[in-house]
């Protein structure tokens, strides 16, 4: 590692030290092995820095001068919360800077067998499932690609403290939605928070999970690693709700397991965040599967909204569809980086993505790199890419009856969103997230 390299990684030492000892105490020290794993990994690479390929147009410098500390014993009341995703109706699973929090989570009558809960709760069946997938799904040892970068998973794996859980038995059909509620809050000063969340949907169970970032208060940085699995014949839809503060870093991995005939539908919506950069990582792992991946990012001042997916299609007769759509003004940037691999058995695969960028400032900036790698010849694989400003002609004619220009922009910027969000199929998240897309348009 060279001497810049190490650096960057030193600057967290002190975070690394101060919490070994109290991570270990959670959970019986069950995870003692996995955290001294991340450390040394998190160390070995440090911080990226443009040289790095997958952070090439992310500038992450501000972490290795800001001193973040460990903030557990963060308190927050249901008062607290005023975000519209909060208040939807839902089985919800709380957490304040990553610790569990039960005053803020809801008490439920579940179906038989289901399990929404931390983990230090888990009953045997459950946790059977749990140890066979845990911290594998999250992980892109021996798959395609020259360019994994894994060194926020391994920071979450050096932190986490408590585990957001969601076990549904086979042939289970859950109604409400599942909420996992995560609430940063830097009253105590500027600190570090590693959520983790392990949902598991066995065999033709179907369910809606919604799972979001709510910011309060201050600077600080959020790495959570969510791990999905789904069971062959599993149906489930995943909304991610990011809105940090505008002060906070929030650097994310999503990690999806899909087993044959399964369909994994997600909706990653962001609002929040000064710098924010997520990584959707999908494996499909069996024939038949359905897979879409459709994304809204709104950046205003100086934020940053950096996506980056990749769906491994390792068998035949599979499909993925991907769409994403970013609004982006004043100095807001934007990065989307789409990979689709397709494995030489993976024939008759069918594959498209579609990244769309609306500039509404001169000073907005948009970098988008669809990756395709295919390495079987019996395929349908797409991608297009497109960044513009508002038509003139529309705006115009909106002006003209009488709107306001800024009003006339956000109808129009919501008919560009509502594409997206139109798709989600829980009707109170979608007039939730519409709501909070009107409110951020409107204070730009």
């Amino acid at each position: 590692m060279t001497t810049d390299l190490k650096a960057k990684a030193d600057a967290f030492t002190e975070i690394f030290d101060s919490a070994h000892a109290v991570l270990n105490t959670l959970a019986d020290g069950r995870f003692a092995d996995v955290r001294e794993r991340g450390i040394h990994k998190f160390r070995e690479y440090g911080v990226p820095t443009h040289r790095d390929e997958e952070f090439k147009y992310l500038n992450l410098r501000h972490l290795s001068e800001s001193a973040f500390k460990i903030a557990y014993g963060a308190t927050v009341s249901r008062g607290d919360l005023s975000h519209p995703i909060v208040s939807t109706d839902a089985i919800t699973l709380a957490f304040v800077n990553g610790q569990y929090a039960p005053e803020l989570s809801s008490a439920d009558t579940l179906p038989d067998g289901v399990y929404v809960g931390p983990f230090d709760e888990l009953p045997f069946e459950v946790d059977q499932a749990f140890e066979k997938q845990f911290g594998r799904v999250a992980n892109l040892v021996g798959k395609l690609g020259t360019t994994n970068d894994e060194r926020f998973t391994y920071l979450n794996q050096a932190f986490f403290a408590d585990i957001a859980v969601v076990f549904v038995p086979e042939n289970v059909i859950v109604e409400r939605p599942i909420h996992i509620l995560n609430v940063s809050t830097a009253n105590l000063g500027a600190f570090v928070a590693a959520p983790r969340a392990f949902s598991y949907f066995s065999a033709n169970s179907q369910a809606k999970l919604i799972e979001s970032f709510i910011g309060l208060t201050g600077n600080y940085l959020n790495v959570p690693v969510t791990e999905v699995v789904l069971e062959s014949g599993a149906i489930v839809e995943h909304v991610r709700v990011q809105d940090e503060t505008l002060a906070a870093t929030h650097i994310g991995t999503q990690a999806v397991h899909q087993d044959a005939s399964s369909s994994y539908t997600a909706f990653n919506v962001n609002f929040g965040g000064q710098v924010y950069r997520n990584d959707l990582n999908v494996w499909l792992n069996g024939s038949g599967t359905e897979t879409r991946l459709d994304g809204v990012n709104v950046g205003t001042a100086d934020q940053v909204m950096d996506n980056h997916t990749r769906i491994d299609h390792a068998f035949p007769h599979c499909n993925s569809f991907e769409v994403y759509k970013s609004v982006l003004r004043d100095n807001a940037q934007g990065i989307f980086n789409g990979k689709i691999f397709v494995y030489e058995d993976a024939q008759k695969t069918d594959a498209k993505q579609t990244n769309q960028a609306l500039l509404l400032s001169a000073t907005a900036q948009m970098n988008s790199k669809p990756q395709l790698e295919i390495f079987a010849d019996d395929v349908k694989c797409t991608h297009g890419a497109t960044i513009g400003q508002l038509q003139k002609d529309a705006l115009f004619y909106l002006q003209a009856r009488g709107i306001p220009k800024a009003q006339a922009e956000s109808l129009l910027v919501y008919a560009f969103a509502n594409d997206v969000l139109a798709r989600i199929s829980n009707e109170a998240v979608r007039q939730a997230l519409e709501t909070r897309l009107f409110d951020k348009l409107e204070v730009a």
